[in-house]
């Protein structure tokens, strides 16, 4: 007889849901729209930015939208701007979004770039001592 007791059986997955990934995308292909054609009500971003990743929170009350400035240059202004037009961008993700509750924004830079970059140097440094 198997003993289903056990809490690690049924216990929650640390994947994200189908949902979240679903909304998550939709909300990243949705502003990236925006920031691309829409009239900002402030002067446009210092330089343009792409949206890599967003993850959405369990209750899909909050999305964490990661950037990257182009170039990855001015990133502290960028942030800093974008964070200025969270609400704007809410608002307007808010028309075009299909949930109950629109999602509160927050921003942060990528550092994948920076990450895949370093193990890159490192692979060529060993490479280079072969």
């Amino acid at each position: 007889m198997r003993d289903y007791s056990k809490k690690t059986l049924f216990a929650p997955s640390r994947a994200p849901s189908h949902r979240r990934l679903k909304v998550g995308e939709e909300v990243r292909h949705i502003l990236s729209s925006l920031l691309l054609h829409a009239k900002l009500p402030e002067p446009g971003l210092p330089v343009s930015v792409t949206i890599t990743q967003v993850q959405m929170s369990p209750d899909l009350q909050i999305a964490t939208l990661f950037v990257m400035p182009l170039g990855g240059q001015m990133r502290e202004e960028t942030l800093a701007h974008l964070s200025e037009l969270a609400g704007y961008l809410r608002h307007q993700l808010g028309k075009r979004l299909s949930l109950k509750f629109t999602p509160s924004l927050r921003f942060r830079i990528d550092e994948s770039f920076d990450e895949a970059e370093r193990i890159e140097k490192l692979l060529n440094s060993i490479a280079e001592k072969n």
